[in-house]
């Protein structure tokens, strides 16, 4: 399927009724994570997020994780897991679906939203077959007068249907977004990235070559410039002759301390995304010892990963994708799989208190083909 058989699937949906708010999508949770459509702009962008090192390690480890844990569907009642539709796992049939859950992970992280646009329905219960993941500078969404209630939604300028094919499908966060309460960290370590870069490309103070003589013509003080420099990236002894002398106009890293400030930042920034300091490598008051190591996992779950995982795992498990008898949840097991050593000893426990056999654990270890 192409990007105009997109089209003309979504340019069939039947027209829309008017806007109330007895027909309203959804509330409003906070007007904050609404910023872009209400005529201002997130405080950081996407892209100076992800130029600062210790958010892009924090976003690839928070998302990549959540993309790796695949999602089962359990019958609340027995607990037993019963079958699923492939939207779950693959919700874009024209990507692995860990690409699919990655982005929807990011979305919620750095936006409090995320949006997928259904693209086909099963014909017997109307659930969700198959939907495409929108990029949340895509969508535009419309308020009440009192800013309660979401009236509709608009992707690339273009209002879409309430329900059905065509509508969104919207993943809500637990807050207004990374880049919305955190913006000014971020762009002051966006800033200090960019200070970096540009000690990196000229190693000393700013400098004024200041001449004795006449004044030089705009094209001969260009090419003075121009040969200062290729001079500088090459060598670190310079010569000047009488008419030029030089000055020094500025501070080092070390003066105006750009590396403490850079590391500042990212201890802040781990902060904001709800990270331990010491998984981004960020300075940390104690050190991690080899006991609280093993258990990095589940750190990680807890602070990091369990907000968006539920986010996502709640919204599946709503009508238009799961029957009201069944929940959607993800399976840790692999995720936390402890070392060989750790499951010898729960396997030791468990079978000498009869809760498990030999065939079990064999089982689960894939020792039986």
């Amino acid at each position: 399927m192409g990007l105009f058989d997109r089209k003309r699937t979504i340019e069939a949906v039947a027209p829309m009724r008017g806007a109330d708010i007895a027909a309203s999508i959804g509330p409003a949770p906070t007007l904050d994570a609404f910023y872009p459509f209400g005529g201002a702009d997130y405080l950081a962008s996407r892209e100076e997020a992800m130029s600062v090192p210790a958010i892009a390690r924090a976003r690839n480890m928070i998302c990549n994780s959540i993309a790796t844990i695949p999602m089962l569907t359990r019958d609340k009642t027995t607990g037993q897991v019963v079958d699923q539709p492939v939207v779950i796992n693959d919700p874009d049939k024209r990507v692995p679906g860990a690409a699919s859950w990655c982005w929807a992970a990011e979305d919620l992280l750095f936006t409090g939203f995320s949006y997928f646009q259904i693209m086909s329905e099963f014909a017997d219960t109307g659930r969700v077959r198959e939907m495409w993941r929108v990029a949340p500078n895509r969508v535009g969404v419309f308020l009440n007068d009192k800013g309660t209630q979401i009236e509709y939604y608009t992707v690339d300028g273009m209002q879409v249907p309430y329900t059905g094919l065509g509508s969104l499908v919207v993943f809500y966060g637990n807050d207004e977004g990374l880049l919305n309460r955190a913006g000014r960290t971020i762009r002051a370590g966006a800033e200090l990235e960019r200070a970096a870069a540009m000690y990196a490309r000229e190693p000393v103070p700013s400098m004024v070559l200041k001449s004795n003589g006449t004044a030089l013509p705009a094209d001969r003080i260009a090419k003075l410039l121009d040969a200062w420099g290729a001079a500088r990236r090459n060598r670190g002894t310079a010569f000047l002759n009488a008419d030029i002398t030089m000055e020094t106009v500025g501070f080092t890293p070390e003066q105006i301390g750009l590396n403490a400030a850079r590391e500042i930042i990212a201890t802040e920034l781990a902060r904001a995304v709800g990270i331990p300091a010491y998984f981004i490598d960020a300075p940390t008051g104690s050190s991690m010892t080899y006991a609280n190591a093993s258990t990095a996992r589940q750190t990680l779950l807890d602070f990091s990963l369990l907000p968006l995982m539920n986010s996502i795992s709640s919204r599946l498990s709503m009508p238009d994708f799961t029957p009201s008898t069944q929940r959607v949840e993800f399976d840790l097991k692999a995720y936390l799989r402890g070392s060989e050593k750790e499951r010898a000893e729960i396997y030791k426990i468990l079978f000498d208190i009869g809760a498990i056999t030999t065939d079990e654990i064999r089982q689960m270890e894939d020792m039986i083909s």
